[in-house]
């Protein structure tokens, strides 16, 4: 595998396999796990290692703000990028202070 190694996390499945397919359709970037929860999220990026994480904000159990903390904490090479269509300030703040590479 080369290229950008890419965890992506979404509990809306549908969502979840359309960004699947767009990453995987890049010849630059490969899908190294797809997974619908925070707790699978930290799980994941443990396992596999990925150089980015596109994590929804709003998840099941562990919310993606909560994930993205304990990524980032566990010091490893994965970069996080918060994904979220909530324009509420709260989670933007709460998102960017849990240590993101970025949110959008």
């Amino acid at each position: 595998m080369t290229g950008v190694r890419v965890l992506v996390c979404d509990d809306e499945q549908l969502l979840r396999e359309a960004l699947v397919r767009l990453v995987g359709a890049s010849d630059d970037l490969t899908v190294v796990g797809a997974v619908g929860d925070g707790a699978a999220a930290v799980e994941a990026a443990t396992a596999h290692e990925p150089d980015v994480v596109l994590m929804d904000i709003r998840l099941p159990g562990m919310d993606g703000i909560e994930a993205t903390r304990r990524i980032v904490a566990r010091g490893g090479p994965s970069r996080v990028l918060i994904l979220t269509t909530y324009d509420l300030d709260s989670y933007v703040y709460a998102g960017l202070q849990a240590g993101p590479a970025g949110s959008c």
